[in-house]
């Protein structure tokens, strides 16, 4: 493992920790009486922002004149016998302040002068104890009696840098904010970008509240399983694995749909499941391979019903996560206040197309389709075509919370048929933010319809969709024994979050989203230098100077690399003769 300059000299100081006999990863309790948090709380009610008296001491109190803390480091400003620092614990910042004389009583000073001096790097863990006061600037500190080491950070953090222009206006360079090592790396995102944990806190909320919502009704939360031996629930493409004990192949599940309805017909009035599902399809800002929804079924319900609870729900979910109904998504203003838009399908895409395809066979949409620019091809049947042209006309226009109520019958097949509208059936998707956040049913009871739907998913899948629905028997055992009325609905809780949090991709809103394969930094070998012509004993310094394989050094300034060469030289204490700069424009190729 290459290790840059930094990473060499914290290892070399936590060796020096321990020849001094400090443990820089201690096993016992650390005894945290306090945090930032309850600080601020207590003497700046109002926030950071509000002022604090100067030169305030509260030694004397007895709650605030010895508290204890940890967190890390992240600001350390050294100045002779007394020092500042700033500490991050997982409810803000608050500035430290240490005393020579203060941390070394006695006449040894190496805690003070050698430990915390000379030590210490910013990314630390330290836990401190001390009393709250204010500086002579106002600015809420602790001062600290003692401090101990609780974790030698071996890896530099990015160094955020914020400075006052001259407009009074505070800047911020050499942010961390590449979304690829953001994501990648959310550990250090945490750190260094502490409103990120926000947005995972109002999450947690936004989780709670519905869960709140649904146990009030007196619905049972269950679990089902992940592993499936038939994939069902959803239209899909599953990942699939194999058992080795059973020797049978199993699916990540689509949906938990399937087994949620098999607890219905068991005699439970309603169930539901805050489910993570697995789809074997592209990833873009809105879809993630691996996902999170909460499904529900209730007995004795219908769509209609289920349309009035999703807004009552959300509603709920809005006010305890935001504070409001509204909810500032982009460029947009989201009111999720009751009532909601309702349109049916086809009244959606007339709306935005001005074609009425109510009537209209596979090859009438396949035209349509195709003279808007969608690309369809054969494996389509026409629940697939429908569906592209509301996601191609339709959707992108619903900014406000919809309803798209009363679909095709090819589009749902584990809907009940309208009891109404023949042809179409008792569905409605949520819209929000031009996304689908809810789809529900009226859930279709009748083991004979739902056979020969089934068997018409089986058609599309011999013709090569591969997304068409399994057939599963047991359901169908378990349906023929019979499962009342019922009303079902999957909620996407990414997507939800997404537009809670103002939030531009599911990437966002998941702690470790799925990414490619990290990419390997090439390095060539000691040989391959020494093939190209560089000295064995100066191997190392061309590395330590970042060039890791021979056609970077064929890159390289040959007047910058020589003085390079000088400065690395003596860090590395080599002994080996200096080249000359002919010498190192050999090794270039000039």
């Amino acid at each position: 493992m290459q290790l840059s300059e930094q990473e060499i000299n914290r290892r070399q100081k936590r060796e020096e920790l321990m020849r001094m006999g400090i443990d820089p990863y201690p096993a016992q309790l650390v005894d945290v009486t306090t945090t930032v948090a309850d600080i601020r709380s207590a003497f700046q009610p109002d926030g950071p922002g509000t002022d604090v008296a100067p030169e305030q001491d509260f030694s004397g109190d007895e709650r605030w004149g010895n508290v204890q803390l940890a967190g890390r480091l992240m600001i350390i400003r050294i100045s002779g016998s007394a020092s500042f620092a700033e500490l991050q614990d997982s409810t803000g910042r608050i500035q430290l302040y240490f005393r020579r004389d203060d941390i070394c009583p006695g006449e040894d000073k190496t805690l003070y002068n050698t430990v915390f001096k000379k030590l210490l790097d910013i990314g630390d863990i330290v836990g401190v104890r001390g009393h709250i006061f204010s500086t002579k600037t106002g600015e809420l500190s602790v001062y600290v009696k003692e401090f101990t080491i609780l974790n030698k950070a071996l890896r530099p953090l990015p160094v955020v840098k914020e400075v006052v222009n001259e407009k009074g206006e505070k800047e911020t360079y050499d942010a961390f904010t590449d979304p690829e090592q953001r994501y990648r790396q959310r550990y250090v995102d945490l750190i260094v970008n502490p409103q990120v944990r926000d947005v995972f806190v109002k999450r947690t909320k936004l989780v709670n509240s519905i869960r709140q919502f649904l146990s009030q009704k007196g619905y049972l939360e269950v679990e089902t399983p992940i592993l499936q031996p038939i994939h069902g629930g959803a239209t899909a493409r599953p990942f699939r694995t194999h058992h080795n004990s059973l020797d049978m192949t199993l699916y990540m599940r689509i949906a938990n749909e399937l087994y949620l309805k098999r607890l219905i017909v068991g005699g439970y009035d309603g169930v539901f499941e805050f489910a993570k599902d697995f789809r074997n399809e592209g990833m873009d800002r809105t879809h993630n391979p691996e996902f999170t929804q909460v499904e529900f079924y209730v007995a004795y319900k219908d769509y209609i019903w289920m349309m009035d609870t999703i807004e009552e729900m959300v509603e709920k979910v809005a006010l305890d996560v935001a504070g409001t109904t509204k909810v500032t998504v982009g460029e947009n203003v989201i009111d999720f206040k009751r009532p909601w838009k309702r349109l049916t399908m086809f009244e959606a895409i007339q709306e935005y197309t001005g074609v009425d395809v109510s009537g209209m066979e596979e090859d009438e949409l396949r035209q349509v389709a195709e003279s808007r620019g969608i690309k369809v091809d054969s494996t389509m049947g026409k629940s697939k075509l429908i569906d592209e042209l509301f996601g191609d006309a339709c959707e992108p226009n619903l900014i406000q919370p919809t309803f798209i109520t009363d679909y095709p019958v090819e589009m749902s097949p584990l809907t009940k048929k309208h009891r109404s509208k023949p042809g179409l059936v008792e569905r409605f998707e949520a819209i929000c933010n031009g996304k689908e956040i809810a789809n529900a049913y009226s859930e279709l009871n009748d083991p004979l319809d739902q056979r020969e739907r089934f068997e018409e998913q089986l058609r599309l899948a011999e013709r090569g969709d591969e997304e068409a629905m399994a057939l599963d028997e047991d359901f169908l055992r378990a349906l023929e024994y019979g499962m009342p009325p019922t009303a079902g609905v999957g909620l996407g809780i990414d997507r939800l979050t997404m537009i809670m949090t103002n939030q531009p991709s599911i990437q966002d809103v998941l702690f470790f989203p799925q990414m490619r394969p990290e990419k390997k930094q090439e390095q060539s070998e000691e040989k391959d230098f020494v093939e190209a012509g560089i000295p064995a004993e100066w191997v190392p310094a061309v590395q330590k100077l970042g060039f890791l394989t021979v056609d970077q050094i064929r890159t390289a300034n040959p007047n910058k690399l020589f003085n390079d060469l000088g400065g690395v030289r003596k860090k590395l204490k080599l002994e080996a003769k200096m080249p000359t700069l002919d010498d190192v424009k050999s090794w270039i190729g000039q």
